[in-house]
């Protein structure tokens, strides 16, 4: 007769335990079901005048004197709102103020150092909102557009919209691709696509000498040499910066491509009349002054 197994030993949950155990004890109290789909939170959110403080002196010691006292105070109300909703939605990996200080808010705006922005400007793929919504703190008589497919995101950039008041801001709910017509003079973007994939999307956005603004990474001189083979008839490189954030060692380079030729617009098919009649009327105005 077959004897029960007391110790009922899986070799399967053997292998979990022992894995839990060397990620640490606090991975392995946790239940399986607490584990899956968790949002990472901050510890803590300070509030709206501590908050100011805190950038003051963020930003003192790391000689960033681009911002007033009032956007200062604009950037820590964005900065409460996107903690807020950080629980439910999970939009940034960076929950302590100093590292959303440096990493978005010096991060978005230091580039007006190193380059002068076209309007309208049309932020591709902004996620919460960055460089878009800094951007939009800096210049506020701009018309600064928002391009983000996610609607959970979406509406939390209506949101943001709102509680903050800033006007001539246009929230695009939308992936930005060939077909998006809206006309602008300048693009830019933090995304991590490649650049000659962003320069395909954004081409019929943009008016003759509109600028496409890459906020990137140090390595990313393979993906200018792909652009210039894929997209030279259509875009020439205009600007190529290095910098740092300063007192980091966050080294950065900003990109900028001018558009230089007109791309004949893709004709639609059957599958993409439907994406026709979700555009907005200056879209379709766009479309038949093109067509």
């Amino acid at each position: 007769m077959a004897h029960k197994n007391k110790t009922n030993y899986s070799p399967y949950k053997a292998r979990q335990e022992a894995r839990a155990q060397a990620m640490g004890a606090k991975f392995a109290a946790a239940q399986p079901s607490e584990q899956k789909g968790r949002h990472k939170k901050p510890e803590s959110i300070f509030e709206l005048n501590e908050a100011n403080d805190r950038l003051a002196d963020i930003f003192r010691n790391h000689d960033f004197n681009l911002v007033s006292h009032q956007q200062r105070q604009q950037l820590a109300h964005f900065y409460r709102l996107l903690m807020l909703n950080q629980e439910k939605e999970n939009f940034t990996r960076l929950l302590k103020l100093k590292d959303i200080a440096i990493k978005h808010f010096i991060d978005s705006i230091i580039i007006m150092k190193h380059t002068k922005l076209q309007f309208p400007l049309l932020d591709v793929g902004t996620g919460p909102g960055f460089p878009g919504i800094p951007l939009k703190i800096m210049y506020p008589n701009e018309q600064i557009l928002l391009g983000e497919g996610v609607q959970r995101r979406v509406d939390f950039l209506k949101h943001v919209r709102t509680e903050m008041n800033l006007p001539k801001l246009d929230i695009l709910g939308r992936n930005i691709n060939k077909h998006c017509v809206y006309p602008v003079n300048g693009a830019i973007t933090r995304a991590v696509e490649d650049i000659g994939n962003t320069l395909g999307n954004v081409i019929n956005c943009l008016n003759i000498g509109g600028r496409v603004y890459f906020m990137k990474g140090p390595g990313v001189d393979p993906e200018i040499k792909m652009a210039k083979e894929n997209w030279s008839e259509f875009f020439k490189l205009v600007e190529d910066t290095a910098y740092s954030l300063p007192h980091t060692p966050h080294d950065r380079r900003m990109v900028v491509y001018e558009k230089i030729k007109h791309m004949d617009l893709p004709d639609y098919d059957e599958g993409e009349e439907m994406l026709f009649e979700e555009l907005t009327p200056e879209e379709k105005r766009r479309w038949a002054v093109y067509k």
